[in-house]
Parts: structure tokens; C-alpha cells; sequence
């Protein structure tokens, strides 16, 4: 038997007010994104670019902003979230990863990773 384990926590702020989404013949889903920060001193430092990565130096201290695609399914939990969570508002979110790939209005593949909250 061969067991695995799929869990993530973050603790945060949210980027903007969550929106409720519904596909035809599907349940509605609350999505918001969520910042997580790391700081650390220069020369411990770290090179990145990419749309979910934002590297400043402040000082002698670089901190590092990664954003998160939060997607809510259960159904009391995504109404409270819909209706109570706010931009700005410094949350704890578990859940799972979840890695997958739609297409965009311009019929391009794309990769979208997700956490299912």
C-alpha cells in the first residue's frame, strides 16, 4: 500500500475581494488571490522572475512576494468566504494543490496551479 499526501498552509493577505464564479452545470466556486512574504538578509539572496514573483532589496533585507490562486468549492465555506473576506485581510488558508490547464480567449494553452481551499 502506498500512501501520499497532498497538503498546503499559508498564511497571508488577500489581494483583492474574492469573486464567485459559476460554469454552466457546475457548482459555484469563490476565488481570491493570497500574498505570502519571505524575507531574509542580502547575500542569502535569491534571483527570480516570473508573473508570481516580486524580489525587492530593502536595505540589507530582500523580501520576496509570492502570489496565490485560492479557489473555494465547499459550499459553507465558500459562501463565508465570499461574503466576510476582504482585500487586505490576513487570513490562514489549508487546502491542497491542485495543477492543471485551460485555454485562454486567445485559444493558447495555459498552465494554471491552484490551491483548493
Amino acid at each position: 500500500l502506498v500512501s501520499a499526501m497532498n497538503r498546503v498552509q499559508l498564511l497571508g493577505r488577500v489581494g483583492q475581494d474574492p469573486i464567485m464564479r459559476q460554469v454552466e452545470g457546475k457548482n459555484p466556486v469563490t476565488i481570491f488571490s493570497l500574498a505570502t512574504n519571505e524575507m531574509w538578509r542580502t547575500g542569502d539572496s535569491e534571483v527570480g522572475q516570473g508573473a508570481l514573483l516580486l524580489l525587492r532589496t530593502v536595505g540589507d533585507v530582500s523580501q520576496k512576494t509570492t502570489w496565490h490562486r485560492i479557489s473555494v468549492f465547499r459550499p459553507g465555506l465558500r459562501d463565508v468566504t465570499y461574503q466576510y473576506v476582504r482585500k487586505g485581510s490576513r487570513i490562514f488558508v489549508e487546502g491542497k494543490i491542485d495543477y492543471g490547464e485551460y485555454t485562454d480567449k486567445n485559444n493558447v494553452r495555459r498552465q494554471a496551479t491552484t490551491i483548493i481551499a
